[in-house]
């Protein structure tokens, strides 16, 4: 004969089976896809140095053969020298990204902010090149992706033909406003935050480091879910903690380590851990 349940047993086994799908979600709600994807920048892919035209080829194929699941490239600025009447250098320069197997983002570098003439490609014509018509949204200078999860927030940090670097009170803003969202973030730009290499002339500092960058830190950095910042235009590699948050600035492209050895910075990211480490071409 079949052993009779109390009530207040069933009722309590009954609780218990509800509660199950209720943990289960909760566990699904934790597990986020990885995001992975590779920082180039400074590749100065210049027109009159067939090398350096050669070198972006040899970096897209690299890519497309050993890092086919990445979910996008980034590309940090000074992304070709725009030193050539019209936009010719920077259609060569799409022509080759366009080849990528994944989507491909940028922001500018102070070559494409300060050409050297009256004919190079502006603003607006670089925006309509390689941020217009993608999966981004858009304000002003800057860009925001959101993907699995995060955001990539591709700020402009050029001041028009300088050399220096500042972001406007409306980057700003952008960046705090998309912040406040709490995804993980993750911001591109070009000038670092940060006198990472130890300079001492105020000439040198003034041109590479952010010229805002106190402002910048105390109003962005303050977010818990700022976790990463990728950078430039130094040439030199460094990965250091301001506050909490990862700051990295990739070794120049420009800068190969051996025979078509040209750098960049493989990167994934899980949850808020951040995985990062250096490749080369070759």
């Amino acid at each position: 004969m079949p052993k009779q349940i109390s009530r207040r047993k069933f009722l309590k086994s009954a609780i218990a089976l509800s509660t199950l799908p209720l943990i289960a979600s909760a566990e699904q709600k934790k597990t986020k896809e990885s995001l992975k994807f590779i920082h180039i920048t400074d590749s100065h892919m210049d027109l009159a140095d067939n090398d350096s035209v050669d070198a972006l080829k040899l970096a897209v194929n690299f890519i497309n053969k050993n890092y086919s699941d990445l979910d996008f490239v980034l590309f940090g600025g000074d992304n070709f020298n725009n030193n050539v009447a019209g936009d010719k250098d920077a259609l060569i320069f799409k022509k080759i990204c366009d080849k990528l197997k994944m989507p491909y983002y940028a922001v500018r570098g102070n070559k494409e902010s300060s050409p050297k003439g009256d004919n190079e490609i502006s603003l607006a014509a670089f925006q309509k090149m390689f941020v217009n018509d993608r999966e981004v949204k858009t304000s002003a200078k800057d860009w925001l992706l959101e993907k699995k999860g995060y955001n990539i927030l591709g700020l402009d940090s050029c001041i028009e033909h300088q050399n220096n670097g500042r972001y406007s009170k409306e980057t700003l803003a952008f960046a705090e406003k998309t912040l406040r969202n709490g995804k993980p973030t993750v911001i591109l730009n070009h000038h670092p935050y940060t006198n990472y290499w130890g300079g001492t002339e105020e000439k040198d500092i003034h041109k590479y480091v952010l010229n805002n960058t106190k402002e910048a830190q105390k109003q962005l950095f303050q977010y818990n879910n700022l976790i990463l910042t990728l950078s430039g235009h130094k040439h030199i590699d460094s990965v250091t903690k301001v506050k909490d948050v990862t700051v990295i600035v990739t070794r120049g492209f420009i800068r190969p380590k051996d025979l078509d050895m040209y750098p960049m910075r493989y990167i994934e990211l899980s949850e808020n851990e951040i995985n990062e480490k250096l490749i080369y071409t070759a």
